[in-house]
């Protein structure tokens, strides 16, 4: 991989062309796991001394990955790539649109910004067609459609983004060997999983494992759990009405949310180390309870990456495991809603490549690619599920394809004073004893004072 340094306003960019000739991971036509007729069908598409560059996220070894996938559409069409980064490359794409230099396509994961783009005239609408063709072909596929759907500088709403890579957030970790030796089933149901926990409790173990310390982030992890447990006991409109604060903080469905992940949070018999832990734990520490012997804890409730801070050498599907964070049979008419983040494509400098570029995007190919390379969920229903590179990005995959409902990451959604501000602080409070009304009522406070 080439990279040549652009030093320009104080950011570092990354930048690497991919050749017309690159080196393809897996030969066209020899590895049964992809979908090699959109190979053949990339090859109709003439981009022959067209140049598209691409600005994305991925930096280090996702770099490498993302390349791995945008090489097949360069051998194919012919068409030479640039794509970059940067550390920080959610200043680098404001700078770049504003001053009139944008890439053909941004990749962003922050919904947000998304929408401050396309609030100024900066984004390409993808049109009717690629938004019905996300919703009859994604998992959930209207909650996908909603997502990349923006209003334009006119106020008129329409869908920019592309959604593209995914991550799953409601996930419950725990190990196999501790649920066989002590004969417990893998629940299907909040109701399952709170017959569950006093199991566990009479069996004199704790169930679970919880850590918020983050240094100056301490108390995200709890927000994660509050937004899916939102999605859990109230109708996904009241989701997008509490993280746009069209319902105040402290309405009662939100208060239910906190309360409920408070009553776990709080009690002695329910934390391995206790309430006064929760808060004193970091985050990377917390799941090392479920492998202690004998074990601290009996679950962990984290995003697909955790299994990072694992052990050295747990292997995932045999020592760790992790299992769909269930819905209440009381509630069926909410599904089989999953919490989550993701990246989206758009159109930032229109042209025949970045158009072909969006349609290969639609491509199982496309998918496939970085499915076997690892690292990489996607909730397209088309894909060859035998292209995931191991059984847990399997299982992770069909979580999205299953899913009922999709949201992205509410604090994320919301004002950074918010979000990553006085939310975080509320979940510390919480934790240390304030109720889940002052809690809520605190942080509505902090959204009224930023009106």
């Amino acid at each position: 991989m080439k990279k040549i340094l652009l030093l320009g306003a104080a950011f570092a960019t990354f930048a690497l062309n991919v050749p017309a000739q690159a080196e393809l991971k897996f030969k066209p036509g020899e590895d049964p796991r992809f979908n090699w007729a959109n190979y053949e069908e990339l090859k109709k598409v003439d981009l022959k001394g067209e140049t598209l560059s691409i600005f994305g996220p991925w930096r280090g070894e996702d770099e490498g990955l993302v390349r791995g996938v945008l090489d097949y559409f360069s051998e194919a069409t012919g068409v030479e790539i640039k794509y970059s980064s940067s550390e920080n490359y959610e200043q680098q794409i404001v700078i770049d649109t504003q001053a009139g230099s944008p890439p053909n396509i941004a990749v962003l994961p922050q919904p947000g910004l998304i929408q401050d783009l396309a609030s100024k005239g900066l984004l390409t609408p993808l049109g009717d067609d690629t938004a019905k063709w996300v919703k009859d072909n994604y998992g959930a596929g209207q909650s996908w459609v909603d997502l990349g759907t923006f209003k334009d500088k006119d106020g008129k709403p329409g869908f920019f983004a592309f959604p593209y890579k995914a991550d799953v957030k409601s996930l419950v970790w725990y190990s196999p060997d501790n649920f066989e030796e002590a004969g417990y089933k893998v629940p299907k149901t909040q109701e399952e999983l709170a017959d569950l926990e006093k199991k566990i409790i009479a069996d004199g173990g704790k169930p679970w494992c919880i850590g918020l310390g983050s240094g100056g982030a301490t108390g995200w992890p709890a927000t994660d759990w509050v937004e899916d447990l939102m999605l859990r006991t109230q109708a996904p409109d009241v989701y997008d009405k509490w993280v746009k604060n069209e319902i105040p903080f402290n309405d009662p469905a939100v208060v239910n949310a906190i309360d409920i992940f408070g009553k776990i949070a709080t009690d002695d018999k329910m934390v391995d180390g206790g309430a006064k832990a929760v808060a004193a734990t970091d985050f990377r520490d917390s799941p090392k309870g479920l492998f202690s012997v004998p074990p601290k804890c009996y679950l962990h409730h984290q995003a697909s990456f955790i299994p990072t801070f694992f052990p050295e050498g747990t292997k995932v599907g045999q020592d760790a495991d992790f299992f769909y964070f269930p819905p209440y049979a009381s509630k069926p008419e909410l599904g089989t809603p999953v919490l989550g983040a993701g990246t989206l494509a758009m159109i930032t400098k229109d042209s025949k490549a970045a158009r072909a570029f969006i349609e290969f995007l639609k491509m199982p190919l496309a998918h496939e690619i970085w499915m076997a390379e690892g690292g990489f969920v996607t909730p397209f229903k088309g894909v060859n599920k035998a292209a995931y590179a191991s059984d847990a990005l399997r299982k992770q995959g069909e979580i999205l394809a299953n899913a009922s409902t999709f949201r992205f990451d509410g604090s994320d959604l919301m004002p950074g004073k918010i979000g990553a501000g006085a939310f975080w602080t509320g979940m510390i409070d919480l934790v240390g004893g304030k109720s889940a009304q002052d809690v809520a009522t605190d942080i509505q406070k902090s959204w009224d004072a930023i009106k």
